[in-house]
């Protein structure tokens, strides 16, 4: 069965194991200006896909066009901030005039501020869960009310680790990607009741080698870095596009750290709670000394007319995990899990024959 994707002919091939996508399609991707939505924008255009780049930071979008072109895909530029519905909404417009319809969104952008929960302020709080949370909203209202007519496309939310588990001094951050989830999960359902054919799925994220150190609001005397390991932005790209490519499933876990600390706090809070207490802040701090100087991206996009591209990958690239084999084994955990049963089939026929 093929749905058609009106002038630019079909998209989807659709059969017993979800949508499987071919050639040329249309994806727009938030955060694209940097880090991991700009890793995954990346990602798609290798595939030929029309990628549509939304951001605040005219300097990383443009720079990550290129990449985009130079790689073989189409790239439309449209800076926007996430937190403004309209905006989005008319970005939305723009994608489906001069690239056609849209066929996958990716809910990539976020802020935050590094700080413990009383050195924050109300406003600060407001714009994080206003960019982090409601710009995750204001993505998938404008894309399921494209995709919603014509029955079809996908819808991806970047998800986290700390969105099912909070830890010190993200305190903001942790609560608009736990609010993330909830949203997630409840669309999920919608969706699902209604038997739409248009899918949204979560990809829970480790702690990942982004400009996010460099530019995070930090009130912390030394600079803020990733809860090790630090995984490769490229590597968590690639989870994005193949989650978007397998978008029957509700959910992913990206990284044995996401896995442990979701299982973790699952099985025994307490114990998570006294751990975090006792080593989440030293964790999550360098021995640099912090700056006044340094960027911050919370209310203007850190790489602004005196800023610079900060690229997709932070200041750990010495450091970064290329590769895991929870993430191969998370693709293939039906496989695994047949052999497993295979297995032990097979020792049970062995022992009824001794």
């Amino acid at each position: 069965m093929e749905q058609n994707g009106g002038a630019t002919g079909p998209r989807w091939a659709v059969g017993g194991r979800g949508e499987c996508p071919v050639s040329g399609q249309v994806v727009v991707v938030t955060g694209a200006s940097g880090g991991i939505g700009r890793a995954t924008a990346v990602a798609f255009a290798r595939r030929g896909d029309r990628v549509a780049l939304l951001a605040r930071g005219e300097k990383g979008l443009a720079a990550a066009a290129d990449e985009v072109r130079a790689v073989g895909g189409t790239a439309l530029v449209l800076p926007v901030d996430v937190a403004d519905a309209a905006a989005v909404d008319d970005a939305a417009d723009r994608v489906e005039a001069e690239l056609g319809p849209i066929d996958v969104w990716v809910n990539v952008a976020f802020t935050a501020v590094f700080a413990p929960f009383a050195d924050i302020t109300a406003a600060e709080y407001a714009r994080v869960t206003e960019v982090t949370y409601l710009g995750v909203v204001h993505g998938t209202m404008a894309a399921l009310s494209r995709m919603r007519p014509r029955d079809r496309g996908v819808i991806v939310q970047t998800g986290s680790a700390l969105g099912r588990r909070g830890v010190p001094l993200q305190s903001a951050y942790c609560g608009a990607k736990h609010a993330v989830k909830g949203f997630t999960e409840a669309l999920h359902t919608e969706l699902k009741g209604q038997s739409s054919n248009v899918h949204v799925t979560r990809v829970d994220l480790p702690g990942v080698n982004t400009p996010q150190f460099d530019w995070v609001l930090n009130k912390m005397p030394k600079t803020p870095q990733p809860v090790a390991p630090i995984y490769a932005p490229e590597l968590m790209a690639a989870a994005l596009v193949h989650a978007a490519e397998h978008p029957t499933r509700r959910a992913w876990w990206v990284g044995l750290p996401t896995v442990y600390t979701v299982l973790g706090n699952e099985v025994w809070p307490q114990f998570m709670d006294w751990y975090l207490a006792r080593t989440g802040k030293d964790g999550q701090l360098t021995g640099v000394d912090a700056s006044p100087d340094d960027p911050s991206n919370l209310w203007e996009p850190a790489d602004g007319p005196d800023g610079r591209d900060f690229g997709a990958e932070g200041r750990f690239s010495d450091q970064q995990w290329t590769r895991d084999p929870q993430i191969w084994a998370s693709r293939h955990h039906g496989a695994l899990a047949a052999a497993g049963a295979a297995g032990l089939a097979g020792l049970a026929v062995l022992r009824r024959r001794r």
